[in-house]
C-alpha cells in the first residue's frame, strides 16, 4: 500500500527560506573569499569599526560561539587586519582594534557584500525587490523576530559533500 502524502496549502516557507538564505551565503562566501575573507572575518572587522567592542559582544552581534570568534580574530591578527588590545574603558576587557590595513579591507569587503545583495535581489522587478524586502523586514522584527524554546534544538539537514 502507498502512503499518499498530504496536499500542501501552502508552499514550503521553510523550504523557501532555508535554501535561498543556504544559496546566499555560498555565493558570499565565494565572493569574499575572493578577497581573503570570510564571512565572519567581514562581520567582526565592520562591528568592531563600528565603535569598540570586546570579543564577547562580536560574537553576539555575529552569531558565533567563543570558540568561533577566537579562530576568526586569530585570523584578522594573522592578518594584519585585527588586534587585541585593552580597553579604554574597562581595564579587564579586551577589544578588537581593527588596522588601517584591516579598515581598508572592511570597506573593500562592505563593497563586495553590497554587489552580492544586488545581484541577489536583480532577479526581481524593481517593485517587487521592494515588496519582498519589506515583507522580509517585518518578518524578522515581527512574528519572526525570535526563536522559541524547542525540546530538541533545530539542526540544519547535512550538506551533500562534494
Amino acid at each position: 500500500m502507498t502512503a499518499m502524502a498530504p496536499a500542501r496549502a501552502e508552499p514550503d516557507l521553510s523550504f523557501l527560506l532555508d535554501h535561498t538564505s543556504h544559496v546566499l551565503r555560498t555565493r558570499m562566501a565565494a565572493a569574499l573569499g575572493e578577497i581573503g575573507l570570510t564571512a565572519r572575518m567581514h562581520c567582526v572587522l565592520v562591528h568592531a569599526l563600528a565603535e569598540e567592542r570586546t570579543q564577547i559582544q562580536l560574537a553576539e552581534l555575529g552569531d558565533m560561539d567563543k570558540t568561533t570568534m577566537v579562530v576568526t580574530v586569530d585570523a584578522l591578527e594573522q592578518a594584519g587586519l585585527a588586534q587585541r588590545q585593552p580597553s579604554s574603558t574597562d581595564r579587564r576587557a579586551r577589544i578588537v582594534a581593527v588596522t588601517k590595513e584591516g579598515a581598508r579591507m572592511a570597506r573593500r569587503s562592505q563593497r563586495v557584500v553590497d554587489r552580492v545583495h544586488q545581484e541577489a535581489l536583480a532577479a526581481l522587478p524593481a517593485q517587487e525587490r521592494k515588496a519582498f524586502l519589506h515583507a522580509l523586514e517585518r518578518l524578522t522584527t515581527g512574528h519572526l523576530a525570535e526563536p522559541v524554546e524547542a525540546p530538541r534544538p533545530v539542526r540544519r539537514a547535512r550538506q551533500r559533500e562534494s
